[in-house]
């Protein structure tokens, strides 16, 4: 019942969060990106530190340093590869203009909603391996999540959506995490290894969203002094995940 309420409360808190993305209307255009910029690297920070200080080590304590560990984590992956290339859909965080066009309307909300829903299945495996691991996988998903939402609110705008439906579609997709969880709790419950397997494929997804999507929009910046806070951000995000190993 435990594990139920943590990860119920955390997908919850998730789903909350996509009402961030009105915020965004109370910046211009350039101070909410130089914002998004730095909230980006923020999560690189939470992302990584998650992986190599949390997910990775205790994937190499339950199932060991050898080949099916590593091809779990290139599954994880591939994954979010397969959920880019083919549902269209990808982490964006620079608000939309004719120079920067994003996905159509539906598209983003379909590959939204479903990225969501597998954050939740992941949220839910963590949480059965050990709540420690699941707080930590949670608070991960909501630093990447919360500059993705203000991206995402952007999206429904700039196709026309009015601010009452965008909230309405956000808070929609992010409620598949719900559905994730649920999901991965009951499957957890019957299916033997289920739980140890989604921890190396946690950290293969959470390495292709930093690595992939997240730092090439850091590499636009050329000025030393905001590359410096962008690394100041990111080391930030690094040790939140380290303190957060107080809770184990």
């Amino acid at each position: 019942m435990e594990i139920w309420v943590y990860t119920l409360g955390s997908v919850f808190i998730i789903s909350i969060i996509s009402f961030i993305g009105i915020l965004g209307l109370s910046f211009d255009r350039e101070r909410l990106k130089n914002i998004l910029i730095f909230l980006v690297s923020f999560a690189i920070g939470g992302l990584f530190g998650d992986v190599f200080i949390h997910l990775l080590p205790e994937a190499f304590e339950r199932l060991g340093i050898n080949l099916i560990t590593s091809l779990y984590i290139l599954l994880g992956i591939l994954i979010f590869f397969v959920l880019e290339k083919f549902i269209r859909w990808r982490h964006c965080h620079i608000p939309t203009s004719e120079d920067h066009p994003h996905p159509l309307v539906t598209m983003n909300l379909i590959g939204d909603t479903v990225h969501n829903f597998i954050d939740g299945l992941l949220i839910g495996a963590s949480y059965i391996v050990s709540i420690p691991i699941g707080i930590t996988t949670s608070l991960a998903v909501i630093l990447h999540e919360i500059p993705q939402e203000i991206g995402d609110f952007g999206v429904f705008l700039h196709g026309g959506i009015s601010i009452r439906k965008a909230m309405t579609y956000n808070f929609l997709s992010a409620l598949s995490a719900v559905l994730g969880a649920v999901i991965s709790l009951i499957i957890g419950s019957y299916i033997e290894g289920y739980t140890l397997a989604l921890l190396p494929i946690t950290a293969g997804g959470f390495l292709y969203i930093a690595g992939s999507d997240l730092i090439p929009e850091l590499q636009h910046e050329v000025r030393a002094s905001r590359s410096l806070w962008q690394l100041i951000s990111i080391i930030m995000g690094i040790g939140v995940m380290a303190l957060l190993l107080l809770l184990e």
